[in-house]
């Protein structure tokens, strides 16, 4: 008996001795390393300066400390700020795990957006921590993010839409990095013959990542923004087996794939907003059958389009492909959207700055991937998405490796790195006539369509 309770005793022994291992071992849970609730006051001035608060040297950007009865604060002071107004560390903490902010307007003022960016480099370039979010309440709410950064590291908040409307920023914490972070998933091989050049930001059919969400449809693919609300980016192919006779289906609707929870953008969340319902992949790409042509009119291939933009540098473009694919070749395109400057609808679907396209133009024929070669045509554009544009898509082409400096995907990624490294820095200087200028009947009845949607959208 007497040996039994001694083993038992040891036992028990031993396994406190490995919870207290690993549950007090260090580095197992992340510490709160920093805290600022701007208490400290100091700057009543909206002109950038340095304030020093109880953590350290910050500067203040077009944002002040305010105390007043508007702004939103849990103790005397928060940071308030307008227009483009930006808040950054002028120190580095030792590393960060997560970085968290509580925001809120400012008074009655409307609905604006912020960003997080960092920077390893003590502030010589900064990267953009993950998505924009959306400040629209009274009531100070906390953003979180996760930054997973081992290294020294300071960070900024920006004001990135709403104009004069303010923001209060308040309770500022990072946690230090207290581990290996959780891998991206990564997208399993596709048989999709729109992915078959590659898939430009890893997108995963997979909720845990709502702002790289893959859709394979059987016309096209696309990665889903669920915050922003409309697609990163929309991939396909086509040649001549796509085009046919089917009549525009006009069947704009909402998505109901999308994750249940998600909210799924309405046609009429563009209504009276003065911007087009622009699609990625076009309506003219997909006029084999009905069906196919009725998926183009899906909301996630929708990205909110300047009506110049979409109705004529756009859709000039679109002929043209269309042109190219008729005579006997294959294109395999991507195209979406950069940047935002603000909001439309109930659904508060963000308004991109910039439209962009890439196209790959191979002769028709099989094992595509293996057929590009340092000289397959590669046509690259990045277009202003307001109605100051140029109806001339020829003066908005650029290279392949700038519209991936701006958007930070990698595409053609199936391509030999060889190869990418030659079409992707090259701008295509192809001639293109005046006479391949012209709009299509797909794009004329585009046109059309959106007009007769959005009357008051007139092209000047």
């Amino acid at each position: 008996m007497k040996q039994k309770r001694i083993a038992l005793f040891l036992c028990l022994t031993t396994i406190a001795a490995l919870c207290a291992f690993i549950f007090l071992a260090p580095g197992s849970e992340a510490a709160t390393i920093l805290t600022e609730g701007f208490e400290a006051g100091g700057k009543t001035a909206y002109a950038a300066a340095n304030v020093t608060l109880g953590t350290g040297s910050w500067n203040l950007n077009d944002a002040l400390t305010g105390n007043t009865t508007s702004d939103r604060k849990t103790g005397s002071y928060s940071a308030r700020t307008r227009e483009l107004g930006k808040i950054h560390m002028n120190f580095n903490v030792a590393s960060a795990g997560t970085f968290s902010v509580q925001h809120a307007k400012y008074g009655s003022d409307g609905t604006s957006t912020f960003e997080l960016w960092k920077s390893t480099n003590n502030g010589s370039t900064w990267t953009k921590v993950g998505s924009t979010v959306t400040t629209s309440s009274t009531t100070l709410t906390t953003a979180s993010f996760t930054v997973n950064s081992s290294v020294a590291v300071r960070f900024e908040i920006r004001k990135v839409s709403g104009g004069a409307n303010r923001i209060n920023f308040d309770n500022i914490s990072i946690t230090d990095f207290a581990g290996t972070p959780t891998p991206t998933p990564t997208p399993p091989p596709s048989s999709s013959v729109h992915l078959t050049m590659g898939n430009p930001s890893g997108a995963v059919t997979n909720i845990s990542v709502p702002t790289n969400y893959l859709m394979e449809k059987s016309t096209y693919c696309l990665s889903y923004h669920r915050d922003d609300r409309r697609p990163n980016w929309v991939s396909w192919h086509l040649d001549s087996t796509w085009l046919g006779s089917t009549p525009r289906q006009d069947d704009f609707r909402a998505d109901t794939t999308l994750p249940s929870g998600w909210y799924q953008v309405q046609a009429g969340d563009y209504s009276g907003s003065g911007y087009d319902r622009g699609h990625m992949c076009p309506s003219g790409d997909r006029t084999n059958s009905v069906s196919s042509n009725s998926s183009t009119f899906l909301m996630t291939n929708m990205i909110p389009q300047a009506p110049n933009n979409n109705q004529i540098t756009w859709a000039n473009l679109e002929s043209y492909c269309r042109t190219l694919a008729s005579a006997g070749n294959e294109l395999y395109i991507i195209s979406g959207g950069f940047g935002t400057s603000g909001f439309i609808g109930s659904g508060m679907v963000a308004l991109p700055t910039t439209t962009w396209k890439v196209i790959m133009v191979l002769p028709s024929g099989t094992n595509d991937v293996s057929r590009v070669t340092t000289s397959t045509r590669v046509i690259a554009v990045s277009m202003p998405n307001n109605n100051s544009i140029s109806s001339d898509w020829r003066l908005y082409r650029v290279s392949v490796n700038d519209v991936e400096a701006m958007t930070g995907y990698d595409f053609f990624s199936n391509v030999p790195a060889s190869i990418q490294s030659v079409i992707e820095s090259t701008v295509d200087n192809q001639f293109v006539g005046d006479f391949e200028m012209t709009l299509d009947r797909y794009a004329m009845e585009e046109v059309a369509a959106e007009a007769k949607a959005n009357p008051q959208t007139k092209k000047e």
